[in-house]
């Protein structure tokens, strides 16, 4: 039995002792290995344009984008919801509301 486990111990190690010289790291590594990148630049820094006092105001004067139909329909639904209408009497109110 003694022998059985001599011989078992001994295989383990033959079959497991070269996968742990893989890992081992040598003392001179960090010579061998590859150099870093450069640094990435600097960011780009760039002043923000600050309003004058004496320039004029600008507006927009474009209207707001309208509202999907279904967006609208939504809503109107929600709305009847919120003053108590029944479910026939919503679809009603959505109709007449969403256009």
């Amino acid at each position: 039995m003694r022998r059985l486990s001599i011989c078992l111990a001994l295989l383990a190690t033959l079959l497991v002792g070269p996968a742990v010289r893989a890992q081992y790291v040598s003392p001179d590594a960090a010579r061998l290995a590859p150099p870093l990148p450069a640094p990435p630049p600097p960011p780009k820094i760039e002043v923000p344009k600050v309003p004058q006092f004496d320039a004029p105001p600008r507006y927009n004067y474009q209207p707001l984008p309208r509202n999907s139909f279904g967006d609208r329909v939504t809503k109107c639904l929600h709305d009847a919801a919120a003053a108590g209408l029944g479910p026939a009497d919503r679809g009603t109110y959505a109709r007449s509301c969403a256009n």
